[in-house]
């Protein structure tokens, strides 16, 4: 059913009748697409489809602004939109697809609007922060679990949460599990940024430290370290890395068993996700242990 999800993005892009909006959407790598595959998973009818598909271009909106804030040049293995045309016109095909997810988002049953464009607000609120938080090396879990919960699980959960109104069942469950499905996902995503080689993960490895993106996993390495240790930590904060202090870093890391720790949390969320709805649907736990368990 993803399929039809792609076409109707498609369609709603045709009505704009924009050639040029039309090619630059095709330059942009297919992602995941784990928002949809849980919408689909709760329920799969029409509208589920065309929840999946205002989503998606939702998300692809966000991703395209992201890359102009983090200024990066890949994106899922290609050259990232921002790199190839310019940031203004990778800030404007984001603000056009926002739109017209919108527009027809205003097409669904109340009280999903309200629930997706809520959101939508509280992601473009942890984008803030994350930038905010990127001054300098970021100690606080409380901080790093309020920015990720903003700008990567609010969403989700808003799938979630969405699809359940659909589907005409109890949607706080489901939201719940979206949330933490949500927080697990960015946890893992932070943690393969460290372990994962550049060709795995379709951009820069170990590129967060760089960013100025104090990640669950350093801030666990940081509170493992003596002082001459952090301060060797902090003097790599937003660096460019050498094989040596990528060595370092991966040595510690070792060392602390600070990665463990941040994978051990992520399966805490993942649990208490599933636990949320009360019945073990097979599904949806599928969904999240293989999201916990991914390598990329």
């Amino acid at each position: 059913m993803l399929e039809e999800v792609v076409k109707v993005i498609e369609k709603f892009v045709d009505e704009l009748n924009s050639p040029q909006v039309t090619k630059l959407l095709s330059l942009l790598p297919q992602g995941k697409m784990l928002r949809s595959k849980l919408i689909l998973e709760i329920t799969n009818d029409e509208e589920a489809i065309l929840l999946s598909a205002i989503v998606e271009m939702i998300h692809t909106a966000s991703l395209l602004h992201d890359d102009v804030i983090d200024k990066a040049t890949i994106r899922r293995g290609k050259s990232s939109l921002n790199s190839l045309y310019g940031d203004k016109t990778a800030v404007m095909l984001g603000d056009i697809l926002y739109s017209k997810a919108f527009y027809e988002l205003t097409k669904l049953k109340d009280p999903i609007p309200q629930i997706i464009s809520n959101a939508v607000a509280q992601l473009s609120l942890g984008e803030l922060i994350d930038v905010e938080l990127s001054r300098e090396f970021n100690t606080s879990i409380s901080r790093y679990m309020e920015m990720i919960e903003k700008k990567t699980a609010s969403l989700i959960e808003a799938s979630a949460k969405s699809a359940a109104v659909l589907a005409s069942l109890d949607p706080t469950p489901y939201a719940i599990y979206g949330k933490n499905l949500g927080l697990a996902f960015q946890i893992v995503d932070d943690i393969l940024d460290i372990t994962q080689n550049s060709l795995t993960l379709g951009k820069p490895s170990m590129n967060d430290l760089k960013e100025g993106k104090t990640t669950l996993p350093y801030i666990y390495l940081y509170n493992r370290l003596n002082p001459p240790q952090k301060a060797k930590l902090l003097s790599l904060f937003k660096k460019e890395l050498n094989r040596e202090e990528r060595e370092w870093l991966l040595e510690m890391f070792k060392q602390t068993n600070a990665l463990e720790e941040a994978k051990k949390t992520a399966k805490e969320l993942g649990e208490r996700g599933l636990e949320a709805l009360g019945k073990r649907d097979e599904k949806l736990k599928k969904i999240m242990t293989s999201l916990i368990d991914r390598t990329f």
